[in-house]
């Protein structure tokens, strides 16, 4: 855990840097918004940043003024149009991102007791909210590159720990895990995959995982 913790500090110094790919950058988003600890952590960096940028010797623009004639010369980009949201389910960044708020999911059944609704799949990155019955535990499996996943309600455990609300795993290929729900209630993740996972561990009990025993 301590591991995935340090980790996660170096995480919110790239969201502060603004260097994060934008499925990232709201994953981090939705995580300062749910935990004030991190939060702070976020506005102290930000701080240090400011800091270090006032120290920065300037450099000056070439050619100032064509380059702000062509800024004011430009259209405005069009403004999305506004939804309001009465009660939302996610945190602000995520359902900007998603473009609906939980009651509107349509979700899909994975796997017996989980359910998964895909928010962007491309050759680079896939995208997914994840819904996993109380006390299911998801296949072993490992990982072919970075899947960062934030626990948006209930929580769930593996050998590093436990993961509760608004709480981030980050894993890579040097995990090789078997993610269980809480016995509560359900557990509710948004999750940021940058390469496949691959399905490891016992036949048998894969076969238990796959089927929901």
């Amino acid at each position: 855990m301590l591991r995935n913790l340090e980790r996660l500090d170096l995480l919110i110094a790239h969201y502060v840097s603004g260097s994060l790919p934008e499925p990232a950058h709201v994953l981090v988003g939705s995580h300062l918004e749910m935990q004030a600890s991190a939060a702070k952590l976020a506005g102290l960096m930000e701080g240090l940043a400011g800091e270090i940028l006032q120290m920065t010797p300037p450099v000056a623009l070439s050619a100032r003024e064509r380059r702000l004639a062509e800024i004011f010369a430009s259209a405005a980009p069009a403004e999305p149009p506004a939804r309001i949201f009465a009660k939302s389910g996610f945190p602000a960044p995520l359902r900007a991102y998603a473009g609906t708020d939980l009651a509107d999911i349509r979700w899909k059944t994975k796997l017996p007791g989980l359910r998964h609704h895909v928010i962007e799949r491309s050759k680079d990155v896939e995208t997914s909210l994840l819904w996993v019955r109380p006390g299911r535990a998801l296949p072993q499996h490992g990982h072919q590159g970075l899947e960062l996943t934030l626990v948006l309600d209930g929580e769930f455990r593996d050998h590093r720990g436990n993961f509760g609300k608004g709480d981030i795993s980050i894993a890579d290929e040097t995990l090789d895990h078997r993610p269980i729900a809480g016995k509560r209630e359900p557990c509710l993740c948004f999750s940021v995959l940058f390469a496949p996972i691959a399905l490891s561990g016992s036949t048998l009990r894969l076969f238990g995982d796959l089927i929901g025993l």
